[in-house]
C-alpha cells in the first residue's frame, strides 16, 4: 500500500470516504455486527448502511408514568408498579407452561400471565416493587396483563421513562437490541449530502434537514420531532415512486398494438347462456376493455370493484376474447391455491358452455415433468389461457403468441412485468384487477401508468353481510353463535391483529389463540392457524383444506386477504377490529358472503373511545367499499404515529395513503412541477433523486420475479 502513488491513495480515500457518505459501505463494517449477524441483517433486505438508515421502526413504545391498578384499561398497553401478593403459580403442560402472579397496589390487583416461563417464579418472588408492561386483555370478564416486560429491580424502568424507544421489524435470531445499536452507529455516518429532495423543495415545505429528520425517525426527542421527520420521509417516497411511474409511462405507454381482435358470436352466446346478467357497470367496463384491446394503442387498464362485484367473470371474458381470436392470454394470480381456483372454474366455464379454447395452469410446486409438458403445450399454442402463479414468467416459457395478461393489484403487473414479458415478444395488453377501495382522486394517482374502470355495483342475488360491533364481553356468545353455524354446515373465520413476518412473538398468539379455541369448541370441530410465517406451501394446504370444510373454523393474520373463495363461509370476526383501517376491515369482511347462504361480520374492540366507535360504526351500516374507503380518507388523520398498513395497496415503508392523502396529493403536484422544468431530472440538483427513482423503477420491474 504504501509503494502505490500517492495520487492513487488520496483517489482511494476520497472514494471511501464517498462511500461513507453515501451509505453504500456494508453493513458488516459496523462494530458488533460479525457474519452471522450481517446474514440475519440480509435477510430483512439490509445490506448497505444506508438501507439501515432507512430501516424505520415500525411503531415506538412511549414510556409513561405507572398508572394505578385500578386505571389499567383493556386493550391498551400499561405500565403498572406494585408488590406480588401471595404465591407465584406455574400451571398447564410441558408445552404451554403459564406462569400466574397478583400484582397489587393501593388501589387493587391486577392478574399478570406469562406463556412458557416458568422460572419467573424463583426471580420474581423476593420482595419488592416491580413495574410491569404490557397489554390488558379481558379473559373470563377479569382483567389480565398478558406477557409483560419486567422492570426489576424497579429503578431499571427510570432509565427509559418519557423516552420514545422504536421497535422494529425483526426475523428470527436478531433482537431488537442489536438493531438499535447498529442504528445508532449508522446514524452517526450520516450526512445532509445524502438527501435526495432538491433543496429549494425541503424549504418550500420547510421540512427538518436530513440528518435531523432520518435521526428522529429512529430517536425522536418527543411525538411532535416524529411527526414532522415522518412528513418529511412520507413526501419523499410518495415524490420518488410518483416519478418513477410518470417516467415509465412515458416510455412505454404509447406501444402500438400490433394485436387484431374482432367481436366474436361465441361470447355473445355465453353471455346470453348465463344464469345471471351483467350489471350495468361490468357490461360498461368490459365494453371499455374491449375498446381498449380493438384501438391503435397497447391497453394498460386498471379494473377498480368491491369485493364480489364481479370482476373475475370480466377477466375471464377478456381471456376469451385473446384466445377466440388465435392469440393467448394469461392470468396470474398471488398464490397457488387462488390460481388453481380460478383454472378449475375458468375451465368449468370452457366446459359446460362448449366454448372451444383449452386452459392450462401452471405453478412452481409442479413437478418438472409436468412444467415441462405444459410448456411444451403453451409454446406450440394447444393452449390458448394459462393461469399460474409468478411461475407464468420464467424463462422457460415461451408463448406461442401472448396478447393479453391479467393479474391482480398484489403484482402490480402492469409496470413490473413489463420488461419480463418485453423479452417474450410483443408487449401484450395489460389488465390489472383491484379489490381495494380506494377513492378515485387518489387511484389517479397512484396508478399514474394506468387507465382506470371501477365496477361499482353489486350483483342483486348478493345478500348484504349482517354486522355487528361488540366488546369483548360478547366473545362467549360469538363463539356459540360460530358452533351453531358449523353446526349447520358452515364455516367460520377469525382474524387476529396484523402480524408482520418477522414478528414472530405476534406469530405465536395467533398459535396460542387457535389452541384456545380449540379447547372451547371442542373435538368435533376442527380449528385451524394461518399466518404470515410459515412457507407458502403450507398456507396452500391449510386454504385447500378450509376450501374442502376439513377445518370448520380458521384463525388467521391479515393472509387470507389474498385466499381462495369459499362461499360455504358465514361468518367472520376480527378481534381487535379498532387496531385495523376501515379499508382493511372491509377487505376481511368480503372473505365472507360469497355463498347463497346470509353471512355474518362481527367486529370485536376492547376499545371505548368515541372515535373508534364513529369509525366501526361506519363499517356496521355500510357494505359500499368505496363510500368506506372515503370515510377512512376523512376520518384518518395526523393522530397515528404511523399509517396502518392497507392490504393490497402498494407498498411504502412508512406513506399510508389514506392517513397521508394530503402528503401524496402535494408530491404529485411537485412531481408536476420538476417535470416541467426538467423533463429527464437532468439538472445537478436532481442527481441524488434521479439516483433514488432508477433504483425504484428497477424495484417496480423486478420485484415480482425475485
Amino acid at each position: 500500500m504504501e509503494g502505490r502513488p500517492a495520487c492513487i491513495r488520496a483517489e482511494e480515500e476520497d472514494s471511501e470516504r464517498e462511500d461513507i457518505m453515501q451509505g453504500k459501505q456494508e453493513i458488516g463494517t459496523l462494530k458488533g455486527v460479525g457474519e452471522k449477524t450481517e446474514k440475519l441483517f440480509q435477510r430483512l433486505g439490509i445490506r448497505k448502511i444506508s438501507d439501515l438508515i432507512r430501516y424505520y421502526p415500525r411503531s415506538f413504545e412511549i414510556f409513561d408514568d405507572p398508572v394505578p391498578i385500578s386505571e389499567a384499561e383493556e386493550g391498551k398497553v400499561c405500565t403498572v408498579a406494585g408488590t406480588v401478593s401471595g404465591r407465584i403459580q406455574v400451571s398447564g403442560n410441558r408445552n404451554m407452561q403459564v406462569t400466574t402472579l397478583y400484582l397489587k397496589d393501593l388501589s387493587g390487583t391486577l392478574k399478570i400471565i406469562w406463556f412458557r416461563m416458568p422460572f419467573l417464579r424463583n426471580t420474581l418472588g423476593r420482595g419488592g416493587t416491580i413495574i410491569l408492561r404490557g397489554r390488558v386483555v379481558s379473559r373470563r370478564k377479569e382483567l389480565v396483563m398478558e406477557h409483560p416486560e419486567i422492570y426489576y429491580p424497579a429503578e431499571k424502568y427510570k432509565e427509559k421513562l418519557h423516552t420514545m424507544q422504536p421497535v422494529y421489524p425483526l426475523t428470527a435470531g436478531l433482537t431488537n437490541n442489536a438493531v438499535v445499536r447498529a442504528v445508532k452507529q449508522a446514524l452517526d455516518l450520516a450526512d445532509d449530502s445524502m438527501d435526495i429532495l432538491p433543496e429549494e423543495v425541503s424549504k418550500r415545505y420547510h421540512f427538518p434537514t436530513y440528518t435531523e429528520a432520518v435521526r428522529d425517525m429512529h430517536f425522536p426527542k418527543d411525538k411532535d420531532h416524529f411527526v414532522r421527520a415522518r412528513e418529511r420521509f412520507v413526501f419523499e417516497e410518495f415524490l420518488v415512486f410518483i416519478l418513477s411511474l410518470r417516467m415509465l409511462k412515458e416510455s412505454d405507454s404509447r406501444a402500438d398494438n400490433r394485436f387484431t381482435f374482432s367481436e366474436r358470436e361465441e361470447i355473445r352466446q355465453f353471455l346470453d347462456a348465463l344464469p345471471y346478467q351483467l350489471t350495468r357497470a361490468q357490461e360498461n367496463v368490459w365494453q371499455e376493455i374491449k375498446s381498449d384491446m380493438q384501438g391503435p394503442h397497447v391497453m394498460s387498464r386498471l379494473v377498480q370493484g368491491d369485493v364480489g362485484s364481479g370482476k373475475t367473470i370480466v377477466a375471464f371474458l377478456s381471456l376469451m376474447l385473446a384466445g377466440l381470436n388465435g392469440y393467448q392470454g394469461a392470468l396470474m394470480a398471488p398464490t397457488e391455491v387462488l390460481a388453481r381456483q380460478h383454472y378449475e372454474n375458468l375451465s368449468g366455464l370452457l366446459d359446460t358452455y362448449k366454448i372451444p379454447l383449452c386452459a392450462e395452469l401452471l405453478t412452481g410446486s409442479m413437478t418438472a415433468a409436468q412444467k415441462r409438458n405444459a410448456y411444451r403445450r403453451i409454446q406450440d399454442g394447444e393452449v390458448q389461457i394459462i393461469i399460474g402463479t409468478h411461475a407464468l414468467i420464467q424463462e422457460k416459457v415461451i408463448y406461442r403468441d401472448l396478447a393479453l395478461v391479467v393479474t391482480d393489484e398484489q403484482h402490480r403487473f402492469g409496470v413490473r412485468q413489463r420488461e419480463a414479458l418485453a423479452g417474450k415478444g410483443s408487449l401484450p395488453h395489460i389488465l390489472v384487477m383491484s379489490a381495494t377501495p380506494i377513492p378515485r382522486t387518489l387511484a389517479i394517482i397512484l396508478y399514474g401508468d394506468l387507465d382506470i374502470s371501477v365496477i361499482d355495483e353489486m350483483p342483486k342475488d348478493r345478500l348484504p353481510i349482517k354486522n355487528c360491533v361488540v366488546d369483548t364481553g360478547y366473545r362467549e356468545k360469538a363463539y356459540a353463535f360460530m358452533k351453531k353455524q358449523v353446526s349447520l354446515g358452515h364455516q367460520c373465520y377469525v382474524i387476529c391483529p396484523m402480524v408482520e413476518e418477522s414478528e414472530s412473538m405476534e406469530a405465536e398468539n395467533v398459535m396460542d389463540y387457535s389452541e384456545m379455541l380449540s379447547q372451547e369448541m371442542g373435538s368435533k370441530i376442527r380449528v385451524g392457524c394461518l399466518h404470515g410465517k410459515m412457507k407458502q406451501q403450507e398456507k396452500d394446504e391449510i386454504m385447500e383444506a378450509f376450501g374442502r370444510n376439513q377445518i370448520q373454523i380458521l384463525v388467521s393474520t391479515t393472509v387470507v386477504e389474498v385466499g381462495i373463495d369459499v362461499p360455504n363461509a358465514t361468518v367472520i370476526m376480527i378481534e381487535n377490529a379498532e387496531r385495523f383501517g376501515l379499508a382493511q376491515l372491509h377487505q376481511l369482511r368480503g372473505r365472507v358472503g360469497r355463498g347463497k347462504h346470509q353471512s355474518y361480520c362481527i367486529f370485536m374492540t376492547a376499545s371505548k373511545s368515541d372515535e373508534t366507535k364513529e369509525r366501526l360504526e361506519i363499517l356496521n351500516h355500510s357494505n359500499d367499499g368505496f363510500f368506506i374507503a372515503g370515510e377512512d380518507l376523512r376520518l384518518r388523520g395526523p393522530g397515528d404515529l404511523f399509517g396502518i398498513r392497507q392490504s393490497g395497496i402498494l407498498d411504502f415503508r412508512v406513506a399510508d395513503v389514506f392517513q397521508d392523502a394530503d402528503l401524496l396529493k402535494k408530491a404529485s403536484d411537485e412531481a408536476s412541477g420538476i417535470l416541467a422544468e426538467d423533463h429527464k431530472l437532468s439538472d445537478p440538483s436532481h442527481a441524488g433523486l434521479r439516483r433514488h427513482i432508477d433504483n425504484r423503477i428497477r424495484e417496480i420491474m423486478l420485484e415480482a420475479t425475485l
